[in-house]
């Protein structure tokens, strides 16, 4: 394995990290409604496993409501339950065949509450970053010993994981502090 090889496979992981983390901050939930909130839901599909929008048609009927419309009569009932049972806290109410899914207002103590949740979370994605700059840092020393690159490849590969390192922790930061903003706006 090259350094190039290691410098690209470690900025993919670590791209990869925030993308997870922007996954698990559309997971959180604001003031506002919006479909992406249900999209990690899954119901039970004749014994198997389903994502919601595989079974639903989830739209927003207005900016604090969600609409989920079961496609089959009988699932109607399955799908409530599991947005009851879901780590959102949110109470739906069938009308019907349609499940209307009304976003609470968020408390101040709420919000707060949600922004060390967020917080958790931008610092486990910190440390997945440090731990990918740790294993490649591990690549080019064994590199190194194996005699294939030289001191000064290594120093300049360390440079360069470096550099990524703080340009996607920064990025952690960056998308941190949007969330943040996102949660505290009433």
């Amino acid at each position: 394995m090259s350094t190039a090889d290691i410098k690209k496979t470690t900025e993919q992981k670590m791209a990869k990290s925030i993308e997870s983390l922007k996954t698990e901050f559309s997971k959180v939930r604001t003031g506002r409604a919006h479909t992406g909130l249900l999209d990690h839901i899954h119901v039970d599909y004749y014994g198997t496993p389903t994502p919601l929008s595989g079974v639903a048609n989830v739209t927003l009927i207005d900016s604090r409501t969600i609409g989920v419309q079961p496609w089959e009569k009988k699932m109607v009932a399955v799908v409530e339950k599991a947005i009851r049972e879901s780590d959102l806290g949110l109470n739906p109410a069938t009308m019907g065949d349609l499940i209307r899914v009304p976003m609470p207002a968020l408390t101040e103590e709420r919000r707060k509450d949600l922004i060390k949740v967020i917080r958790g979370e931008a610092e486990g994605s910190k440390v997945a970053i440090r731990n990918l700059r740790r294993d490649a840092n591990e690549q080019f020393k064994k590199l190194v010993k194996d005699k294939t690159i030289s001191e000064d490849e290594e120093r300049r590969g360390q440079d360069d994981i470096q550099k990524l390192t703080d340009r996607f922790v920064a990025e952690v930061d960056k998308t941190l502090g949007e969330k943040e903003k996102e949660i505290m706006t009433v």
